[in-house]
């Protein structure tokens, strides 16, 4: 009985793709033939499984009309589901097994042979020099993983003598240059070393000095290494160290007075703690977080003759000061879309007398390879230095660019 039900089920539902509609028929046409085809039988199944997919929602977050395509898979997994059940209810109709199905012919070739007047039947011959083994290369892993980037951004602006609201010709050029060198975990999953040398300057036309032509108004020298061993999941045992300074001479507008020199100011950090490392498997998203409780730092001002080392809060008459204390430091990197990245550095050192921090912001947008627009921003808070009425112990600093970017990675 249970087998004859199965066979009233299939026969109706044959029955029913026979009376389908013509347009229905022409958009399944390649279902129906699979429906009538020999039952081959592939694989035990559950008797509660069923070959209808689930669907939910856009699986690949395109924003299109897919009706069609889920339609298409409801159709095929009944037509499946339909196979498998009448297999199970009959199984003599099951004519072949998939691993006994008979072997396909072999391929030849019709040659003709006018001297006999006939066609003559040869087997294909294969080229093999067409399929030639695959040379097997061993890949080579790296320890350390190179990352360089640099950019040249710039904006420039021609004012005629006679517009009418005034203004000057000026021309900004912005260059960053960024080194990053690390160990591979994939090697080495235990160790965390990274190391980063960032260098960025920026460079102005300066109309209104009377004793240069240009300025510089961006001179940022640093390097920053972190060293750990793994504790638990994404936290290391971490040792850190930051290391900055500016390289090129800086005057007051309109003076011969210094405003800023290599090592003066300059800032040495060394700290003790743990860092948090996470990466996401498509590395759309790392996030970098390190605690040190236990931390020294160290500024300098190497010029006390021509630079007033109290601007850098440095004590009068001294070239160091020496402070103990806790820093952290967390970095995150975001690629929003394949154009569009942010990234963020939140630092702060404190002794417990005085707090001294950076938050600094960079929004990419690429245009494409080569051509992108920058946004950075720089906030910084230092209670060491001196009050100023305006902005207190605040300091801000933004850059708007467009230019010229290059990266080279290994991997």
């Amino acid at each position: 009985m249970r087998r004859f039900q199965g066979t009233i089920y299939f026969f109706l539902f044959v029955l029913f793709v026979i009376l389908m509609p013509q347009h229905t028929m022409a958009q399944s046409d390649s279902t129906n033939q699979f429906l009538l085809m020999p039952l081959v039988f592939e694989k035990q199944q559950s008797s509660q499984s069923s070959f209808i997919p689930e669907i939910s929602g856009n699986a690949q977050g395109l924003k299109i009309d897919d009706r069609w395509l889920n339609k298409a898979r409801l159709q095929w997994g009944r037509v499946h589901d339909m196979r498998y059940r009448m297999m199970i209810d009959n199984p003599e109709l099951v004519r072949f097994n998939e691993g006994l199905l008979p072997k396909p012919p072999k391929e030849v070739v019709l040659e003709a042979d006018p001297s006999k007047t006939e066609l003559q039947v040869e087997p294909k011959n294969i080229d093999s020099e067409k399929f030639k083994p695959i040379d097997r290369r061993e890949v080579k892993m790296h320890n350390w993983l190179h990352t360089f980037v640099g950019s040249l951004h710039g904006t420039q602006a021609y004012i005629s003598n006679n517009w009418y609201q005034g203004g000057e010709n000026n021309l900004n050029l912005l260059g960053d240059v960024q080194w990053d060198c690390n160990l591979n975990q994939t090697l080495h999953p235990k160790w965390l070393f990274n190391n980063t040398l960032h260098y960025r300057l920026g460079v102005a036309t300066a109309k209104g000095d009377s004793l240069r032509s240009y300025s510089i108004n961006e001179d940022n020298f640093q390097f920053n290494s972190q060293l750990g061993y793994k504790a638990v999941k994404n936290w290391y045992y971490s040792a850190t160290l930051l290391f900055k300074t500016q390289l090129l001479n800086s005057y007051v507008t309109n003076t011969r007075d210094l405003a800023a020199s290599f090592l003066s100011s300059g800032e040495l950090n060394v700290g003790l703690g743990m860092t948090y490392n996470y990466k996401d498997k498509d590395g759309y998203k790392v996030f970098t977080l390190s605690i040190a409780p236990l931390s020294y730092n160290i500024k300098i001002c190497r010029d006390i003759v021509r630079l007033d080392p109290t601007k850098f809060g440095i004590d009068p008459g001294h070239h160091t000061k020496h402070n103990f204390g806790s820093n952290v430091e967390a970095k995150f990197e975001w690629k929003i879309t394949p154009s569009i990245t942010w990234k963020t550095r939140l630092y702060a050192f404190t002794d417990y007398h005085y707090v001294q921090g950076d938050w600094e912001n960079t929004l990419s947008f690429a245009v494409n390879s080569f051509l992108n627009t920058q946004i950075f921003t720089h906030l910084r808070y230092d209670k060491s230095r001196p009050w100023v009425e305006d902005w207190k112990y605040w300091q801000f600093k933004e850059i708007l660019s467009f230019g010229l970017t290059y990266k080279f990675a290994t991997k």
